[in-house]
């Protein structure tokens, strides 16, 4: 069999990269190790978040699926952060999970040029240093020109609670156990990394008049710029908290804990830890947020989203039955931690690509990332560059004033992670102008002009923007700009019919009035930026011979290949004095910037 493009895992990451690669019109395969698990939200049943709502709807303007899937799966919607201000507007839904799983596998097998397969990839195939095809654990070889490696969690997945351990994928499922020796093999260094996730308990067996009602918002926000149909809140999520009693449950049994007695030594999540981390690194707290969370409208299992753990079982019972309103809880999936191997992101280019091996492209959790979002973001990418390498085209590079997708890739390709990586507003240096808000006007038409985004979304781009302009002629002729100024002043009042506008237009004309001043000094500091990044190195530049450079750089510069000064710039271990010779030198040879990798303009 023969395929253009072999995708291996149906994640979050597999999913994005599978439909951006068919939808770009090339013959593509997609693998899955269960076809129950398609899209399988193991951890939390939610799309969104800090941060993480900017890369859904990203990877929605690219032309993506994960914004419309989860519009129509949403249990409850709500728009994080709104004390503060648009750069860190965050929009998050609660999803029907199993609707969720059914609605992208009903994309995936909708979708033209590309078929879906169960069974386990456990080779990659090269010749002369590429890509030429994959090879299943029942021994069927698929030849393809590029392979998207997207495997999550389940390379070598060793399941933890307590003393116990085997080895198993998340929520069940099989291991992925042949792949990790043909990327070793391929020159890929592997690190093992560590997640977690809470105990599931029966809805009926929790007291949710002791709880905290947490309400949805009215109307809700879609994520898809696509999305028409009214979105409805069908459920309430809950509040509550854990006390010195449950503290104390954890501190008695640390040593039975495999993060605290040596059983798991890997890193796992700094941003999302276990329950007996904070207990530990937050020794002060007399308390901690938990949120209890619908998985499906008739599902009858909740999620405790704030309490994951890998204490033993009898452990477990015991703390959970010590939080208000769950003091009779039972337990229908225990809390558990799984380890799995992952690559140093460092062997990546900034397109997901790999440097030593041309036409094969990885993404998801194997790079080294958490969450489904960042798993999205980086399939997206991927496949859109696996299409373009087939086709023999430059690749397509978000920077990081362009894109949180941008920021996402180029701190993996550029610093690398020691721990899970998860995706936070702060991260995000011209998050004023990379708001979740205006993803479209960043990102579709240069989706369209690849091939991905379709006609319709151009359609509604070019409506928004004509629309935003015509608004802000308005203001500014009626000099009502200056009354929008001001903060407690809002657009709909100032215009003499607001309804003619779509909310999306009003919206931006809304942010640039109020915010001009601020977004004029941000365009300055891109426009900075981005003349590093225009500048672009070659690449085989001789690091190794440049004279002045310090040998940690040399080495660093060597082994990464940077795409321009811009990214040699912020190596770790590059210098600004390192930075300086590396101009001088590149000045003095500019005649060998047309072996560079070619710069995709921003517009």
């Amino acid at each position: 069999m023969k395929f253009d493009i072999v995708v291996i895992g149906a994640g979050h990451a597999g999913c994005e990269a599978a439909l951006a690669a068919a939808r770009m019109g090339h013959e593509t395969l997609l693998f899955t190790l269960n076809l129950d698990a398609v899209a399988l939200m193991a951890c939390n049943p939610a799309i969104g978040g800090t941060g993480k709502g900017h890369l859904v709807r990203e990877v929605d303007a690219l032309g993506g699926e994960m914004g419309r899937a989860i519009d129509d799966t949403t249990l409850q919607s709500r728009m994080l952060n709104m004390s503060k201000g648009p750069a860190v507007h965050s929009l998050r839904a609660q999803a029907d999970k199993r609707m969720y799983q059914k609605r992208m596998k009903r994309a995936l097998f909708s979708q033209e040029h590309l078929a879906v397969r169960q069974g386990e990839v456990v080779r990659i195939e090269t010749a002369n240093g590429a890509v030429t095809g994959v090879v299943t654990a029942t021994g069927d070889r698929i030849s393809c020109r590029a392979a998207v490696v997207c495997t999550g969690v389940y390379l070598h997945g060793r399941i933890y609670i307590g003393e116990a351990q085997w080895a198993g994928g998340p929520q069940g499922l099989l291991p992925a156990n042949g792949l990790t020796d043909s990327l070793m093999d391929l020159g890929f260094s592997i690190r093992r990394f560590k997640t977690g996730t809470p105990a599931r308990i029966d809805a009926r067996t929790i007291d949710f008049d002791r709880l905290e009602p947490q309400h949805g918002d009215e109307p809700p926000v879609p994520f898809s710029f696509l999305t028409d149909h009214r979105i409805e809140n069908r459920m309430d999520c809950y509040l509550t908290y854990t006390n010195p009693r449950t503290h104390q449950i954890i501190l008695d049994n640390l040593d039975r804990a495999p993060m605290f007695n040596g059983a798991i030594t890997s890193a796992g999540p700094r941003y999302c830890p276990s329950i007996e981390s904070k207990i530990v690194r937050f020794a002060d707290k007399e308390r901690h947020q938990l949120f209890l969370e619908p998985e499906g409208l008739n599902d009858e299992e909740w999620y405790v989203q704030g309490m994951s753990s890998s204490l033993p079982e009898d452990v477990q019972w015991a703390m959970y039955r010590t939080v208000p309103g769950l003091e009779h809880c039972v337990l229908t999936r225990l809390a558990y931690a799984i380890e799995y191997d992952c690559i140093d992101s460092l062997a990546l280019d900034q397109g997901l690509g790999a440097l030593q091996v041309a036409g094969l492209y990885l993404a998801g959790q194997v790079n080294g990332t958490s969450g489904y979002e960042e798993a999205a973001a980086q399939g997206i990418l991927a496949g859109i560059n696996a299409a373009l390498y087939v086709r023999e085209r430059p690749p397509f590079i978000l920077t990081r004033d362009q894109a949180y997708i941008g920021v996402l890739v180029d701190d993996l390709t550029t610093k690398g992670t020691d721990e899970p990586y998860r995706m936070m507003t702060s991260r995000a240096e011209h998050r004023l102008f990379l708001r979740q808000d205006n993803a479209d006007l960043r990102l579709t038409a240069r989706a369209h002009a690849i091939g991905l985004a379709g006609d319709e979304r151009m359609r509604r781009l070019e409506i928004k923007e004509r629309e935003t302009r015509e608004i802000m002629e308005y203001l500014r002729e009626q000099r009502r700009d200056v009354l929008l100024r001001h903060p407690e002043n809002t657009i709909d009042p100032l215009l003499p019919d607001p309804e003619r506008y779509t909310p999306g237009a009003r919206r931006q004309a809304e942010i640039q009035v109020k915010y001009a001043g601020y977004l004029q000094k941000e365009e300055a500091a891109i426009r900075q930026a981005r003349a590093m990044e225009e500048r672009l190195l070659p690449a085989d530049a001789p690091y190794m011979e440049i004279t002045g450079l310090r040998m940690e750089a040399r080495q660093k510069l060597s082994a990464q290949r940077p795409r321009s000064m811009g990214q040699a710039s912020r190596i770790p271990g590059v210098s600004p004095a390192d930075v300086a010779v590396l101009m001088v030198w590149l000045k003095k040879n500019e005649g060998e910037s047309e072996k560079a990798v070619p710069y995709i303009d921003p517009q």
